[in-house]
Parts: C-alpha cells; sequence; structure tokens
C-alpha cells in the first residue's frame, strides 16, 4: 500500500533553499563549468555598470585560499532600506531573487545581468560570501554563510576564512550593514569575494585562468574605455626587483604603436594600449617591482570596440577591410511592468536598439562568427545574427546577379547560385546589439529570442552594407570586387567539389574512367583498410608497385613540388594538376563541402624522400590537407612515411641480417655498437639517396609492409595554434617568418627534425 499523501507530506523551500537543492536549474553543471557560470554572474554586474557609464576600471582576483574576488568602481550597491522588505538593498540584492535594479527601466538601459537572480544564486552556492560597498564616504560591510546572513569571527580579519565561527542572524530581523570605514564622498564601488561550497560542486571543479583571460578580453573590447585588471595569486609571489630589474622596465617602455605585456604574461596574451594607458601601465608595473608582487597580473583595456575584436579574431591573409554597420533604432514590446504596489501589469514599451557590427573576409574557408547582447555572448546565436545574415545574403546575392558578366556567373545555370556556404567561408564578425531586458531563452542567455531586434539590424545591414558591397560607398569599390571574387571563387569551388566528389564515388575503382591515369588504385571492397601513397617521382613509383600490397594499398606519384596553397587563391589550387589529382582521388571534396565519410582510403600516407627536398614537399601535401581536407588530420588518417637512410649489412655468423637506420646520429651509434659487441659488418654502408634506391623487399619491410614498418601521424591537438603556424610558416608575409626562425635558433634540435 501506498503512503498516505496529505498536506503534511509537501515541502516548502523558501528564500535561497531552493537554489542549493537544485543548482543546475540556475548554473547548468555543479563542475568547472557551473563554477565559471557563478564568477561570469558577478562579472556581468560590474560591466553592467560600465555599461550605464558608471564604472572604468574592474579587478577580478583569484586568491591563494580558492576564493574569487570582484571589485569594481561603479555607483555602488544601495545601502539604504527598501520599502517592501524592509531590508538593506545589498540583502536584497543577495538574497533575493528577481530582485534588483535591471527590472525596470532606469538605472539600466542595457544590462548583461537581466534575470535578477545573478549574486543571489552566487550567495547561495558560496560557503562563504562578504560584500563592501563604497557610498555616501563610508566603506560597507556584510558577509554570508550559504546565502544566510550573520557575522564572522575571523581570527585574523586580514585572512578571511570560510571556516571561521559564524553566527547567523535572526530569522526575520532586518540586517544592518557594518561601517567599516572612511572614503571619499566622490568614491564609490563594489567589492564581492565569495568561497564556492564545495558541498555544491564537485570534486573536479577548477577555475580556468584561460577561459577567464578570455571572457575578460572578449568583455574589454566589447566595453571600449573598460580597464580590467585580472591577478592570480596561485602564482608564487617574488622578492624585492633589483635595479637592473627596473631599469629594464624602462628599457622595455613601449611607443604608441608598441605592445605592452605585463610581468609573467605570455605574448599572444598582450593588448596594444594607447598612450596614457600603456603609461600607468608602466608605472604600475614599476611600482609593483619595487616591492613584493603577483608574478601574474594582466590587464586589459581597448577603445577600438568590435573593430579591434575582429581584428584580434581574425586569422589569416585579409581579403578586405574591417568593415563596420552601426546606428540606432527604436521598437515597441508589450512587457509586464512593475506597479507602485508590487503588482504585475501589461504595458506597451518604447524600446531602444543599439547595433553595431563589424566584419572583414579572410583568405580561407574558416567561418568566425561571434554575437553578444549587452556583451552577454549568445553562442547559438538569435535574432541579431538570423537578421544580419540574411540581409548579407540578399545583398550578395543581388550585387553578383547585377555583375554576372563581369564576375563569369552564368544566371542561367541553376547551378551557379550563391549559397550561405559561399559567402560565410573566409568570414570573421561580430555581432552586437544593446537593448534593455533582452528575452533569451533559457538562463544560460545562449540564443537571444527578442523578435524585434532582427528587422531592425536586417534594415541596417540592407542600407549599409548594401554601400558598401556595391561599391558604391567611398573607398569600397576595389575592396568589394576582391570579396566578391572570393564568394563566386567558392561558388565555383563547391560546383566543382560536388562533381568531383560523383564522379569519384566508385562501385569499380579500376574501371573508374575519372582517375588520374598514373593511380594505381587497389583492390574494390576493402575500403575499411585501403592505404593511399603520395609517392615523391617516378622512379620510386616503380619500386613501390612492386613492394605494395595491391589488394589494399594504392599509390599516386606526384612531380617535385606541389603548389604553396597557403599563398594560392581557390581558383589556382583547383587548376593545379597535382592538387586537383590529390582531392578527386581521396574522393571527399574539399573545403567546407568535404565530407570525411565518402574518403575512399582509410589511410593517406605521404612517402617522400628522406632529405631536406622530401621534407619540403611532405609540408606543401600537409597545408593542402590541412587547408582543404582537414578533417582527415583532424581524425588522424594521415600519416607521414619513415624511409631509412642507411643500410648496414653484417658478416660473419650474422650475414645476411640488415640494420637500417634513419639519421646520421643513429648511424655513428649503432656502429659504435657493433664495434663494441664485436659484430662484423660490410664497411661499405649503403646510404639511400632516394626512395628509388631501394630494392622492393627493402622498401616494403622499412616502408611499406604494416608488419614491419614505422608511420608518423600527423595530428592538430589545437586548431588555431596550428592555424596560426600554418599562416606563419607558408603565408606571404616575410618578416614575421624570419623573426621566428631567428628567435628559435638556439632551440633547434635536429631530433625534431622530420628528415
Amino acid at each position: 500500500m501506498p503512503e498516505s499523501y496529505g498536506a503534511d507530506s509537501l515541502t516548502v523551500l523558501e528564500g535561497l533553499d531552493a537554489v542549493r537543492k537544485r543548482p543546475g536549474m540556475y548554473i547548468g553543471t555543479t563542475d568547472s563549468q557551473g563554477l565559471m557560470h557563478c564568477l561570469w554572474e558577478i562579472i556581468d554586474n560590474s560591466v553592467d555598470e560600465a555599461l550605464a557609464g558608471a564604472c572604468d576600471h574592474i579587478t577580478v582576483t583569484l586568491h591563494a585560499d580558492g576564493s574569487v574576488e570582484v571589485a569594481d568602481n561603479g555607483r555602488g550597491i544601495p545601502v539604504d532600506v527598501e520599502p517592501k522588505t524592509k531590508l538593506t538593498g545589498v540583502e536584497v540584492v543577495l538574497t533575493k531573487l528577481h530582485a534588483g535594479a535591471k527590472f525596470g527601466n532606469s538605472s539600466y538601459n542595457a544590462a548583461g545581468g537581466l534575470h535578477g537572480v545573478g549574486s543571489s544564486v552566487v550567495n547561495a552556492l558560496s560557503s562563504r560570501l562578504d560584500v563592501e560597498v563604497d557610498r555616501d564616504g563610508k566603506t560597507h560591510h556584510m558577509a554570508f554563510h550559504q546565502g544566510h546572513p550573520g557575522v564572522y569571527a575571523d581570527a585574523d580579519p586580514a585572512h578571511p576564512s570560510p571556516d571561521s565561527p559564524f553566527k547567523r542572524t535572526r530569522r526575520n530581523k532586518p540586517t544592518e550593514l557594518e561601517i567599516v570605514g572612511k572614503v571619499s564622498p566622490k568614491t564609490t564601488g563594489t567589492r564581492i569575494r565569495y568561497w564556492a561550497d564545495p558541498e555544491i560542486f564537485n570534486d573536479t571543479a577548477r577555475f580556468s585562468y584561460e577561459q577567464l583571460i578570455d571572457r575578460v578580453r572578449q568583455t574589454s573590447f566589447l566595453v571600449p574605455g573598460l580597464k580590467i585588471t585580472v591577478i592570480d595569486e596561485h602564482i608564487p609571489e617574488t622578492g624585492d626587483a633589483s635595479v637592473d630589474e627596473l631599469r629594464e622596465i624602462d628599457d622595455q617602455t613601449p611607443d604608441e604603436t608598441d605592445t605592452f605585456v605585463s610581468e609573467g604574461s605570455d605574448a599572444d596574451t598582450a593588448d596594444t594600449m594607447g598612450g596614457s594607458e600603456m603609461s600607468e601601465a608602466v608605472a604600475v608595473a614599476k611600482a609593483d617591482a619595487a616591492g613584493h608582487t603577483h608574478r601574474r597580473v594582466e590587464e586589459f583595456c581597448h577603445t577600438g570596440g568590435v573593430r579591434d575584436f575582429v581584428d584580434f579574431l581574425s586569422n589569416g591573409e585579409p581579403v578586405s577591410d574591417i568593415w563596420r554597420v552601426s546606428g540606432q533604432d527604436t521598437y515597441v514590446e508589450e512587457t509586464q511592468a512593475v506597479g507602485e504596489n508590487g503588482e504585475l501589469h501589461a504595458q506597451k514599451v518604447k524600446r531602444d536598439c543599439g547595433v553595431d557590427i563589424a566584419l572583414r573576409w579572410v583568405n580561407g574557408y574558416d567561418t568566425v562568427i561571434r554575437s553578444f547582447v549587452n556583451v552577454v555572448e549568445t553562442p547559438g546565436g538569435g535574432t541579431h545574427v538570423d537578421g544580419f545574415l540574411l540581409s548579407l545574403t540578399k545583398q550578395i546575392r543581388k550585387t553578383v546577379e547585377d555583375n554576372a558578366r563581369k564576375l563569369k556567373v552564368n544566371l542561367k545555370d541553376p547551378a551557379q547560385k550563391v549559397e550561405r556556404d559561399d559567402i560565410m567561408a573566409g568570414l570573421v564578425a561580430v555581432v552586437t546589439v544593446r537593448i534593455a531586458e533582452p528575452q533569451f531563452q533559457g538562463q544560460t542567455k545562449d540564443v537571444l529570442g527578442t523578435a524585434q531586434v532582427k528587422p531592425i539590424v536586417t534594415k541596417m545591414t540592407d542600407r549599409q552594407f548594401g554601400e558598401m558591397i556595391t561599391g558604391s560607398k567611398r573607398g569600397y569599390k576595389e575592396q568589394s570586387g576582391r570579396v566578391l571574387d572570393k564568394i563566386v571563387g567558392e561558388m565555383h569551388a563547391r560546383i566543382q567539389a560536388r562533381k568531383t566528389k560523383e564522379v569519384t564515388r566508385r562501385k569499380n575503382a579500376l574501371e573508374s574512367a575519372s582517375m588520374p591515369p598514373k593511380l594505381s588504385d587497389c583492390q574494390p571492397g576493402n575500403d575499411d583498410v585501403a592505404e593511399l601513397f603520395i609517392v615523391e617521382g617516378d622512379s620510386a613509383l616503380g619500386t613501390a608497385k612492386a613492394a605494395r600490397n595491391s589488394a589494399f594499398q594504392a599509390l599516386l606519384p606526384i612531380r617535385g613540388k606541389i603548389l604553396n596553397v597557403q599563398k594560392a587563391s581557390l581558383a589556382q589550387m583547383l587548376s593545379n594538376k597535382e592538387c586537383a589529382a590529390i582531392i578527386q582521388v581521396v574522393g571527399a571534396g574539399s573545403g567546407q563541402s568535404f565530407d570525411i565519410d565518402q574518403a575512399r582510403y582509410n589511410k593517406i600516407i605521404m612517402m617522400t624522400d628522406a632529405d631536406v627536398d622530401g621534407a619540403h614537399i611532405r609540408i606543401l601535401l600537409l597545408t593542402l590537407f590541412y587547408r582543404y581536407m582537414r578533417p582527415l588530420i583532424e581524425a588522424g588518417h594521415v600519416y607521414a612515411a619513415v624511409p631509412p637512410l642507411h643500410r648496414i649489412a653484417l658478416a660473419g655468423s650474422h650475414k645476411g641480417e640488415f640494420i637500417y637506420t634513419y639519421s646520421d646520429d643513429e648511424l655513428a651509434g649503432k656502429l659504435a655498437d657493433l664495434d663494441k659487441r664485436r659484430i662484423s659488418y660490410n664497411p661499405d654502408i649503403q646510404r639511400y639517396k632516394g626512395l628509388g634506391e631501394m630494392d622492393a623487399d627493402q622498401l616494403a619491410d622499412t616502408t611499406m609492409d604494416p608488419r614491419t614498418r614505422m608511420l608518423r601521424r600527423i595530428r592538430m591537438e589545437d586548431a588555431a595554434e596550428a592555424a596560426g603556424i600554418f599562416s606563419l610558416l607558408m603565408g606571404d608575409d616575410v618578416p614575421p617568418r624570419k623573426a621566428f626562425i631567428v628567435d628559435n635558433a638556439d632551440d633547434f634540435d635536429r631530433s625534431k627534425i622530420d628528415t
């Protein structure tokens, strides 16, 4: 029999207890992702002060004891008593769900923390939270334990701890803020320090410094002029700086166009500052260096807004300058307003919508679109991104049709129609809107749902981008021509790739007339284990044919060094016979249309001579795979064969045995070992100048037979870093490549060179 069910079976969770009971409803997860989400909520509240024009400096400190502190010089949380609850503003903000100044229409015209649960949820999920507010010439302090106000008895007030004795304020008794100091009447701001509760977050939850830096840098782009300082105390402190160190800081004082890197930061996290910001940063660095300072202190401040953001995100040779679409418009929205007595009623409100979009095209087919609403990122896009892409597609299609003859587009061919994927290839864009009380899909704010934003963004993009892409706006004619050429080139490449895919899908590979005549294909039916050897030169092809297992090993020879596709256009790549043959033989298309499931081989093996020219050919082939068939590398299907350099023929009792070595150092070591062990060998050591000098059985044993060969799998663990390396080493820009070689010359290690 089921237990009796009555009113006494019901449980009522009051205040923040509901948050602690179901934390996933508010922060998604209780692992590292949820931990970082709490930090974003506190940071966003400070950023909202900056958006309101009341704050220009935020400091985020990761304390050594595991706590996090966010400080700003905004207006400070209100400290007066809220009439309805009879509690101070600080306690209302930190203990009441859906309470704050962002539900009205005056205090914040655009805000990131919009659901009124951010600070109170963080408070509920913290074992301790301390808040200090500078207002009215005083510093006010208040403490909480798991969301409940009270007083901690810290043994050392300078080092507060969540483990200190805590006395909870009696229920329903208003808690007065403690005044702990005095400040200038003009000084305002808020400092929140909290310790995440281990009872809520699992053992794997960790703060990610890298995620924090990415988010802070992103915010500094979106709020021009806002300075954000990040301090990480987990790195040990340094001692007193020497005179030489202070002099070194003076020597490193940058000019207005230089980059300032704070102590302990990596070069890739440096940011360009204006003269005043750099002078201040250098002064701070000198002051810190004079005493004990934290090694990892990074500051971010940008004045160019989304234009600087797009420049930061761009990876590759630019096809156009950075274009800007911006403006202001209004819309009417029906919303629930709070009356004088706290009741809700429907009313129509006129809203302002600010739009700021920056975009450019770069050489390549990767698409980078970052979208934001009031500095809150919307990874899933939303109505603002939909409106932007709708207008972008419409305007480009219209311009291509108007210039069809010049662009060599056959309008009578239904296949020759620009698709959105053609437009998106190489596009880098940042789309931002600022509106009051936006509607998001879910608490995590991934997708903007405010419908009225879409027509505003569409109309604004139609007018401003339309003038740019048609070249009617002064200074854009040449750029728009390059952009249209690229987009049409992508269209032709997509059409050609589709045709290539259709002709390379074979039922019987040996009967396929579309394959290059030099391809020595393997037998059909072995797709799961099929291997394609890309062989350097026709001379090596003859030996490889005799050495291979034709049941599953195919051979495709190439003549010399193929085209460097990092410097070439799509049209140049497709017209190159060697590149086109490789793409055709692989059979899975290229670029964005590449479909790895259609690849005809399980392994693609680059088999080149063991010399400098062979290494160069391998990197050229690898550049082709990276730019146009990248999923093959990502899935681990691309390999480099490792042919030997030397062959040692043993003598005496070991006659008929052979030892292969792969470098001069290995040869010297192996010969010394044989001499030490008194094993005789033929002093006439055979050195292979190329694959063609090997006998078929030698090539099979050392390089082609899966039972005895050695292969090197090409891996790509960091896509962004790989893209940067390819652009640096294989691109058109010579000075950075020269600087890279010079800077790394001292670290040269022959063992790391694939020769």
